[in-house]
């Protein structure tokens, strides 16, 4: 279908961009190394079992419960270029 200057696969290319950054961005995330004993916020020690599962965790529960809130308000960018969205 002809969309004017886009190519055929644009909508998909920025669908898989988006896609890409949103994993990218989550990966860069993920803890690295070795676990702590105990979290490096509040001092309280991280259970065994948490880190057996999660490699490389430096914050208990709770202080990332607390890092994933405040992380999660990440809008991103906006690939769609529609004219109400330039307009804002």
């Amino acid at each position: 279908m002809a969309s004017g200057w886009a190519n055929d696969g644009a909508v998909q290319d920025q669908i898989d961009s988006t896609i890409e950054d949103a994993v990218a961005r989550a990966r860069s995330g993920l803890p690295k190394g070795e676990s702590a004993k105990f979290c490096e916020e509040c001092g309280e020690p991280i259970p065994e079992a948490r880190r057996q599962a999660i490699p490389g965790v430096q914050l208990c529960v709770n202080c990332q419960r607390e890092k994933d809130l405040h992380n999660s308000t990440f809008a991103g960018y906006n690939r769609r270029g529609s004219k109400d969205s330039q307009l804002r």
